[in-house]
């Protein structure tokens, strides 16, 4: 009989709902914006903007835009909170900001304003919890199960975003268009969030942060529960004290050392450097490639491609959701541990670039969509491009931030990556709408295409292979120049564990990764 953990499985799903934000902004708040009811409401009518569609496309823009905005800051603050509030508390707090700012969005009744700032409000609490669920879940998690474990977070984003799409078109399809329509689309999302919000009251904080504060028995008691297993037993025993060990490292590489010392080292030693400006090119292509101009866009996509009709084109956008949900849970939970990561990312870079380029000739020649196989092809290559994104930059990007930093560094470019994740999201999401205008639609793929072919060019000598490479031995991987990265090996033979060496100046000389 499955000896099962109920409550190790309930925290997974709890944490892992922090997703719920994110995931439903992208599916059901930006097609909630292309409900009748919400266009009359804000003022997003095409035939009130004849003479002015720029204005159109930066309302447009700033609605959507603005919740990214309040992401990027509150992914910030909530790595300071983190620790100082504990990973449950951020969660919760998180949650609780984000379900305020939802509830101040569905009732703002077509003040331009109070939305406006309702959804950078409601941003902070996404964006917070973009950090505190996967940092939730790794600390949780065994070591042999971690990325299913994280990767649980990106599907229940992925389900929340495809279900968006679904739930909008029930409401185009089922109710008047009055604000009780696009109300009931941005609000039910509150459902399933105040659901976990109160499951989360019965739930501890992680046994890391818990021995962190010198609560030991404490820790040792939230460890056994969520292993299923007496705190006198072995294994706990043994788990614990890997755990009090990799924090005593944490703490000596750390000891007495500010974070200006620590960007000093990233600036002057090369390894260091490589790493961390490897970081942010990799952020940088995911985010201008086209990922979430898509997605936040993507009913409008599917009527430039040639959908026909509203109702169509959210039916066609929960596909897509739902396309990136399956090659996701493919990529995390198969093709990256069999193929690896380099294998995957540039096989989905390569998918982006090659539908960018097809959808480029699609719109400058057959926009109008009066060539039905043109048009066609065009939905098809809607889809492939998820296929690429999904099994690519989409996930990769997280995974190599969490892998090739050494422990010493890792705080301070997990904040950097995150900053420049949302920050360029926040720009992406807001220029799409008048890249469309202002380049023809067209022009805004071939732009893409350039970002996705130097991605392909510079990740493609610069991102090593990091599969089942220890964390601790990453240094070696950049051990040359950062034109030759993306050959290079690491020797898995068996061998005696080195310790970095930190002077007391504050400038580390790594024998190996720490």
């Amino acid at each position: 009989m499955l000896d099962v953990n109920a409550y190790y499985i309930l925290t997974i799903i709890v944490i892992a709902s922090g997703s719920i934000p994110k995931g439903y902004d992208e599916g059901g708040f930006s097609s909630a914006m292309n409900l009748p009811s919400f266009k009359t409401d804000f003022a997003l009518t095409p035939s009130l903007w004849k003479t002015n569609p720029s204005g159109l496309a930066n309302r447009t823009a700033n609605i959507s835009s603005f919740g990214v905005l309040g992401a990027a800051i509150g992914s910030l603050i909530a790595i300071t909170l983190n620790d100082r509030l504990g990973r449950l508390r951020c969660w919760q707090l998180c949650m609780i900001v984000w379900m305020s700012g939802n509830l101040m969005q569905t009732f703002s009744s077509g003040i331009l304003g109070f939305m406006l700032f309702a959804r950078i409000w409601g941003g902070l609490g996404a964006g917070g919890l973009t950090v505190v669920a996967p940092l939730f879940l790794s600390e949780i998690a065994p070591a042999r199960s971690r990325g299913m474990v994280v990767s649980i977070y990106m599907v229940v984003l992925l389900t929340l975003l495809s279900a968006g799409f679904f739930v909008s078109y029930g409401a185009q399809k089922g109710l008047p268009a009055t604000r009780q329509q696009y109300r009931l689309v941005m609000s039910i999302a509150l459902v399933p969030a105040g659901l976990v919000l109160i499951a989360s009251f019965f739930l501890s904080d992680t046994p890391r942060w818990l021995a962190s504060k010198d609560r030991t028995e404490e820790a040792m008691s939230v460890l056994a529960r969520l292993r299923k297993a007496d705190k006198d037993t072995k294994a706990v025993e043994e788990e614990y004290q890997e755990l009090q060990h990799q924090m005593e490292t944490r703490q000596q590489a750390l000891e007495g050392v500010s974070t200006w010392t620590i960007m000093k080292e990233i600036a002057t030693i090369r390894t260091y450097r490589t790493r961390f400006l490897l970081g942010l090119t990799m952020q940088t292509i995911a985010q201008w490639s086209g990922g979430n101009g898509i997605t936040y866009y993507i009913p409008q996509i599917f009527l430039y491609a040639g959908v026909s009709g509203p109702n169509t084109s959210l039916i066609t956008s929960g596909a897509y959701g739902i396309v990136k949900l399956v090659f996701t849970m493919a990529f995390t939970w198969g093709l990256v541990d069999v193929f690896g990561r380099r294998r995957c990312f540039m096989l989905g870079l390569f998918l982006q670039c090659i539908t960018h380029v097809y959808m480029a000739v699609y719109m400058s020649i057959f926009q109008d969509g009066s060539n039905k196989p043109a048009s066609d092809a065009a939905i098809a290559s809607v889809f492939i491009y998820a296929l690429g994104w999904s099994i690519g930059l989409c996930t990769v990007q997280y995974l190599y931030g969490t892998e090739i930093y050494p422990t010493r560094i890792r705080g301070a470019c997990y904040a950097a990556n995150m900053a420049v994740h949302w920050f360029f999201q926040f720009a992406v999401v807001r220029v799409t709408p008048n890249m469309f205008v202002n380049l023809d639609v067209w022009g805004a793929y071939v732009f893409w295409v350039l970002i996705c072919a130097v991605g392909l060019v510079v990740l493609g000598f610069w991102a090593p292979e990091t599969k089942g490479v220890p964390m601790e031995r990453m240094e070696e991987l950049f051990s040359g120049p950062w034109y030759k990265t993306w050959r290079a090996k690491v020797d898995l033979t068996p061998i005696q564990p080195e310790i970095a060496k930190v002077n007391l100046v504050g400038k580390a000389q790594e024998v190996g990764s720490v």
